[in-house]
């Protein structure tokens, strides 16, 4: 493929998501990198820099998972996003990347059953889940160990979630730190995807059973009251339907469940609530990474909104952008995203655009603290002279 035909494609047409008009469809997606402060999960001066750098090709940038209350559970080194403090410092970023020319989403976490009984027991708080489904035997072993057994969340837990805890997240990202648009985190094993898989949810109340709509109820609770504190417009999801990453194998409803997902995301559009974007995981995610492409047409026949898709072009360029090209092209509602290759090239649609060389990622360095493999990949022509050995951490924005 000729680099004109990249450079003419919709890849590199303007394109409105939400309230924001987009430079191009190449989006950034969340990535989770350690790199917040730890124990109070404010971000740091590497994040600023991180993602200030990223958004000068003008592209939509989805963060790192953010947790939108301990309660749920929580990692050292993750930002979160549940106070006035921690939205300050995102501000710090949000506001270097619009004047870079970027626009910006947070991703909402909530974890669940992954999250770690032992730290949960450490913060002062109960490890709770979906059910009382554990997601392995060594995390049984560490809550039995730490005396936090894993238990169902209330449905009164599950009311104030919906009512309370994530609206106050939407709250501080949106009015205080100034996002242009919140995701939640519906994928890849943790909370809202816990409630959807069957042999994970086997609550016996209005929230579990063999009923889609009860295994989705505490989902639309939690976006229809999104949306008392928010415009839809600036609301996002994320989905993985064929995930395996932290569960025991794809939902053996999936293409049901989802059908059913989407047709709801489609009335509340109907009605005025249109999200500015649906995330797709659009392939089988395992432990391993995405390992094989799935046929998720259907998720443009029930949603007629925007569409952020990845996960299986990592390898596309073998192909010359063949795949991002030929999907970008296909309709005028699809955008195109990158996690490994946007984390290694910090002016990745410009190296799309001009069908240049990427910088080769290092795996090793996605999940330290350090500066080193974060902000220390060079833009294209530059020369990398970064210390491996240094130990540079964050500093606090606030």
């Amino acid at each position: 493929m000729t680099n004109s035909t990249i450079a003419t494609s919709n890849l590199f047409k303007p394109i409105k998501v939400g309230n924001a008009l987009l430079k191009n469809r190449i989006a950034h997606l969340p990535t989770t990198r350690n790199r917040a402060h730890p124990g109070d999960g404010i971000s740091t001066d590497l994040q600023l820099k991180y993602y200030t750098d990223r958004a000068k090709n003008g592209s939509l940038l989805v963060t790192e998972a953010t947790i939108a209350t301990p309660k749920l559970g929580w990692y050292p080194n993750v930002p979160g996003i549940w106070n006035e403090k921690q939205a300050l410092a995102w501000k710090e970023i949000v506001d270097s990347v619009h004047e870079a020319g970027g626009f910006i989403a947070v991703q909402l976490w909530g974890l669940g059953r992954v999250a770690s009984p032992a730290l949960m027991k450490e913060k002062g708080y109960d490890f709770v889940g979906v059910s009382d489904v554990y997601e392995h035997e060594k995390s049984e072993q560490e809550a039995k160990e730490s005396g936090n057994l894993l238990r169902a969340l209330t449905k009164e837990e599950l009311h104030k979630l919906a009512t309370e805890d994530y609206p106050n997240a939407v709250r501080l990202a949106l009015d205080v730190a100034g996002f242009d648009a919140i995701q939640i985190h519906g994928a890849n094993g943790y909370l809202f995807s816990q409630f959807l898989h069957p042999l994970i949810n086997t609550r016996t109340d209005e929230y579990g059973g063999k009923s889609v709509e009860n295994r989705t109820r505490f989902l639309f609770e939690v976006i229809d009251n999104i949306f008392k504190v928010a415009d839809a417009s600036k609301v996002a999801i994320r989905l993985s339907p064929y995930n395996e990453f932290q569960e025991p194998g794809v939902n053996p409803y999936s293409k049901e469940d989802y059908t059913y997902i989407l047709k709801e995301f489609q009335k509340r559009a109907d009605q005025g609530n249109e999200l500015a974007f649906i995330d797709l995981v659009d392939g089988r995610y395992d432990q391993d990474g995405v390992t094989e492409d799935i046929n998720l047409d259907y998720f443009y026949k029930f949603w007629k909104g925007i569409i952020l898709r990845g996960g299986n072009y990592t390898y596309d360029q073998k192909d010359n952008w063949a795949n991002i090209v030929k999907d970008s092209n296909a309709n005028d509602r699809t955008l195109v995203g990158f996690g490994r290759h946007f984390i290694a090239n910090p002016d990745l649609p410009e190296r799309i655009k001009k069908n240049e060389l990427l910088n080769e990622y290092d795996r090793s360095t996605f999940y330290t603290p350090y500066d080193y493999g974060y902000n220390t990949y060079p833009v294209y022509g530059a020369k990398d002279e970064s210390d491996p050995d240094a130990k540079i951490t964050g500093k606090p924005l606030v």
